[in-house]
């Protein structure tokens, strides 16, 4: 896997969020480059777990899909000698 880049503007964003919940929820103030420092943590070894669940998630969306697929092909299916049903 590659590392997960951020856009500058994705990544002001988010510093801007992490700045916001240390003071609006911790009563702390959290300086730019200590939300920075904090934010390239955050996703080099918290966010992997995130993403990791997200392809996950994915890929169940994707097997249901198929399988309803499967299922519609299955009842359109026209019965033969060949078809062993």
């Amino acid at each position: 896997m590659s590392q997960i880049e951020f856009t500058q503007r994705e990544k002001e964003l988010l510093v801007h969020k992490l700045k916001e919940y240390f003071n609006n929820e911790l009563d702390c103030e959290i300086g730019q480059f200590d939300a920075e420092f904090l934010l390239e943590f955050v996703s080099k070894e918290i966010g992997v777990y995130h993403y990791n669940k997200g392809l996950q998630d994915a890929q169940d969306i994707f097997k249901q899909k198929v399988e309803s697929v499967t299922d519609a092909i299955y009842e359109i299916e026209i019965p033969t000698e060949f078809s062993g049903r």
